[in-house]
């Protein structure tokens, strides 16, 4: 029995994951507690057309920002402090990574 050859992931996939959880978990929070902010959506799209991921990664990619959105919609309704310091924490953890897979993995 054969199968299909599989993509192999970059190395770099699962910090991506991670940013994109991060990102829709910042496109929950951000309308939540601090008006005006990025649209974290259009960002997340900006990255996957960058990367340009072959279906399956980009299928995890949006998984991992969908949950990350889920993931704090079941916890806030409305900005707590709570929600303040983890809005404030993922935009910390947000630059990092993106700064992390930029300065290892880009041309």
């Amino acid at each position: 029995m054969s199968y299909p050859a599989r993509a192999v992931d970059p190395l770099y996939q699962p910090q991506m994951e991670r940013l994109a959880e991060i990102m829709g978990s910042l496109y929950f929070l951000e309308p939540l507690c601090k008006a005006g902010g990025v649209d974290w959506r259009a960002q997340m799209e900006g990255l996957i057309s960058a990367d340009e991921p072959d279906e399956d990664r980009r299928q995890r990619l949006a998984g991992a920002f969908n949950s990350g959105y889920t993931s704090f919609s079941r916890l806030y309704q409305t900005c707590t402090p709570s929600a303040s310091e983890a809005l404030t924490r993922l935009l910390v953890e947000a630059e990092k990574t993106a700064r992390d897979v930029h300065s290892r993995y880009a041309e």
